[in-house]
């Protein structure tokens, strides 16, 4: 799997309205969002109206109007927007469980890439499809509070100015410092953590990966 730009900036944007969200401004110009996150607008107009498409967003009309979250960032699979925006989660597909295409491998069940690919797509959908939107976004305003950064979108004339904790985060030497799950650990020793979430259970609507 490889993130395209697309995907990228549909990933960016959708944080972005979970934070707005988040601090009670849900509410966001496409301006707003072209500021902060530096896209092209035209390339960021078309990405919104896929994610409107998809019941993920949707738009107010009018002098006062804007785009905003369609459902809660808690139910927001990052899992789900990704496939929808760039297909499946499996780097080869062979390994994919609904959009499977046979390799011309002569023998499938002894290859040892297969293997390897299959075990790097369930490493992928296994965090994609437990956390949501809300998690990367609880996560995000954690950080962001901790090193006093500035939290967008003027939000923080509300809120006050943002206090930097004293030490060091919390770090897991198995997870990279300054990735996700790294802070997700950190959030859980103060017990501040998103609660774990099952992968959707499979089945007809199963999404593809």
């Amino acid at each position: 799997m490889k993130l395209s730009k697309r995907g990228e900036y549909a990933l960016r944007a959708l944080i972005d309205f979970g934070i707005a969200y988040e601090l009670g401004r849900p509410l966001l110009k496409i301006g707003e969002l072209v500021e902060k996150e530096r896209l092209p607008v035209k390339f960021l107009e078309q990405i919104l109206t896929q994610l409107r498409g998809a019941g993920y967003i949707e738009t107010k009309r009018g002098k006062a109007g804007g785009y905003f979250l369609a459902k809660p960032p808690k139910q927001i699979s990052l899992g789900q927007v990704i496939r929808l925006i760039d297909g499946p989660l499996a780097p080869i597909s062979c390994v994919s469980v609904t959009a499977y295409e046979r390799c011309t491998c002569p023998d499938e069940a002894h290859c040892g890439l297969r293997m390897l690919m299959l075990d790097v797509r369930n490493a992928i959908a296994r965090i994609l499809d437990r956390y949501v939107l809300g998690d990367v976004v609880d996560i995000t305003l954690r950080k962001m509070r901790r090193d006093g950064v500035t939290i967008p979108f003027m939000v923080e004339k509300l809120l006050g100015p943002s206090v930097p904790a004293h030490g060091s985060p919390s770090f897991v030497e198995h997870f990279p410092l300054g990735g996700f799950l790294a802070e997700l650990e950190g959030a859980k020793s103060a017990g501040k953590a998103p609660p774990a979430r099952k992968p959707a259970a499979k089945g007809k609507g199963a999404s593809k990966k």
